[in-house]
């Protein structure tokens, strides 16, 4: 304990004693810090005396005693200025907190009346300085305490405000007693009328009237919050304020419904656990891809995943980070194509407090610092900005972030799984995409079959579709007439599986019942098997047709090989700038 921590009362406590006893009164710490006087000792205050002074003498023994005659007391005989010493008596007085001392008073005679007064008066004296040594002591306690309580009040507000939750406490009448800075934001109220208002203005129709009758407090209460300048849909809960048996008042703690939601919507599809098994097809060219993604998933390489929207690139990305050394570790997805430009790279590295107007306040963790120890999905890749393809190419070769706004890199494992809809190869030429970033991403290229090139799997994902679609419908359709099954075999499948999802929903919903048929499907689908019966013109393929299924058929064969584009022309024996058109003529999309 720190006697500088009271100097102001110590030094009029010196003072009130030097006018009752009439001597020059000082006081020194447990360090032979003077930190009060009267008197010569006044102008002294602040210097340091020595260890071998009286006071070094007092700290050592630890009790009260007077020297009578100065340098024959055997406290004077190790004294720097035993030989030029001009006091006449002295007293020393240990102030005292359970038995640790923190300081000495020292009363000092320079005439021989003030000696006799000392030496007269010996007994009453000690105990007059034994009850200011303990006035000091209780002094000195007390800032200690109220310095403790200052501290813990603010932890608890540290504590307060770190909270993400809007907190205000109040009194049985409703009236604020405290609150956290995440209440005036959330709010949006101005600090100097907060402490004024009543719990009445924050929980809308909810009768506050209630907890105080009832006793009791309450969960997830939805409110709308509604001003002129501000309004929100929120919930809160209330808890009873009880302290020694008697209610205090009630502590409330706010949400935006909002935030609710959205922390919500990341833990659900943040833990969505797909397993290989899970991933429906049977047709050879699809078993191919699923094993090698099985053996892709045991390694840390970046991966590649290309196909057609509507394929299942985020559930083969799901299986891998399941199958991965990573699994215990966060599964983290962000599609680069549906968050605008400018918002990506904030999204994707998160941003320091103020680096832009409307940055909420101690910045924001982005998706690769969220993904620390697990893995990112990065769909659709080939629509990230040029600008941001640099910042990745970063990431993949130091395995640091730098946050917008931020000057610090961070390290980071994370295991990254891109996906594209896109020809990369391409766009490298066109100089949409950087080459030195599609070769850091291609480490593992994994290529998933569009629907039309396994359509042997349409009958496995049919009934595996309409098994879920009746359990999430509630109906009991457990058949699919043949010619149905003939459209499936001859549609294109444009959405893919996803399409064929989207299509089985709605034969479901159409069907009236326990088979789906024709009619049932959607008119599309319909229209298009029409259209192709009429097409036909006795047996006769045209050259356009072949051609294309060709291009397709070559396309496929190629598409687990580097280069696929050339090795395909050169199988079909023309340029590559020629299959690029016909390619473009036919609208075939490359996988």
């Amino acid at each position: 304990m720190d006697l500088r921590k009271i100097v102001s009362s110590v030094q009029n406590i010196s003072e009130a004693i030097s006018s009752v006893i009439k001597v020059d009164v000082t006081v020194v710490d447990n360090k032979l810090n003077r930190i009060a006087g009267t008197g010569c000792y006044k102008w002294r205050i602040g210097e340091t005396v020595s260890n071998n002074s009286v006071f070094g003498f007092a700290l050592r023994q630890g009790e009260s005693f007077i020297i009578e005659n100065p340098g024959k007391h055997s406290a004077c005989l190790r004294c720097d200025n035993i030989r030029d010493c001009n006091e006449y008596a002295e007293v020393c007085c240990p102030i005292k907190i359970e038995n640790h001392i923190v300081g000495v008073i020292g009363l000092i005679a320079f005439e021989e009346d003030q000696r006799s007064a000392i030496v007269s008066n010996q007994k009453n004296l000690i105990k007059f300085l034994d009850k200011m040594a303990d006035l000091i002591s209780s002094k000195l306690l007390e800032q200690e305490n109220t310095d403790k309580i200052k501290l813990l009040a603010r932890e608890l507000e540290i504590v307060l405000n770190s909270v993400d939750k809007g907190i205000i406490a109040v009194d049985n009448i409703g009236q604020v007693l405290r609150y956290n800075k995440k209440a005036i934001q959330l709010f949006k109220i101005d600090e100097n009328i907060a402490d004024k208002m009543n719990i009445s203005d924050f929980i809308g129709d909810f009768d506050f009237t209630l907890l105080v009758n009832e006793c009791v407090g309450v969960k997830n209460i939805e409110f709308i919050y509604n001003t002129a300048k501000h309004r929100f849909r929120g919930v809160f809960d209330a808890n009873i304020i009880n302290l020694e048996n008697k209610n205090f008042g009630f502590l409330f703690t706010f949400s935006n419904l909002s935030e609710v939601l959205n922390i919500v919507n990341d833990i659900t599809t943040g833990n969505i656990m797909t397993n290989f098994k899970d991933i429906i097809g049977n047709s050879m060219s699809f078993k191919n891809v699923k094993l090698k993604a099985e053996r892709a998933a045991r390694s840390t390489s970046t991966i590649l995943i290309q196909g057609e929207s509507g394929t299942g690139k985020e559930l083969f990305a799901r299986a891998i980070h399941l199958h991965s050394y990573q699994n215990n570790g966060p599964f983290i997805a962000i599609n680069c194509a549906a968050i605008p430009e400018q918002l990506l790279e904030s999204e994707l590295f998160g941003y320091e407090e103020g680096a832009f107007t409307g940055a909420i306040r101690g910045g924001k963790a982005g998706k690769f610092e969220l993904a620390n120890k697990g893995t990112i999905f990065l769909d659709e890749i080939g629509d990230m900005p040029l600008h941001l393809q640099t910042k990745l190419l970063r990431v993949l070769q130091d395995h640091v972030i730098e946050k917008v706004g931020g000057k610090e890199l961070i390290p980071i494992d994370v295991r990254i799984i891109a996906a594209t809809n896109k020809d990369l190869e391409k766009k490298v030429l066109d100089g949409e995409f950087r080459q030195d970033l599609f070769y850091r991403i291609n480490v593992i290229p994994i290529n998933i079959p569009p629907l039309r090139y396994r359509l042997d799997d349409i009958f496995i994902l049919v009934e595996y579709l309409l098994g879920k679609c009746n359990d999430k419908l509630g109906k009991h359709i457990n058949q699919v007439d043949e010619n149905v099954f003939n459209i499936f075999m001859n549609y294109q499948w444009p959405g893919n599986v996803r399409e064929l999802e989207n299509t089985i929903e709605y034969a479901v919903n159409m069907c009236t019942t326990n088979i789906i048929e024709e009619k049932d499907l959607p008119n599309r689908l319909i229209r298009q098997n029409r259209m192709g019966d009429k097409s036909c013109f006795e047996g006769i393929t045209p050259i356009k047709e072949l051609e294309k299924k060709e291009i397709e058929k070559a396309l496929l064969y190629f598409q687990n090989r580097n280069q696929s584009i050339n090795c395909a022309a050169k199988a079909l024996g023309m340029s590559r700038a020629t299959l690029y058109r016909k390619i473009k003529e036919y609208e075939i999309k490359i996988i």
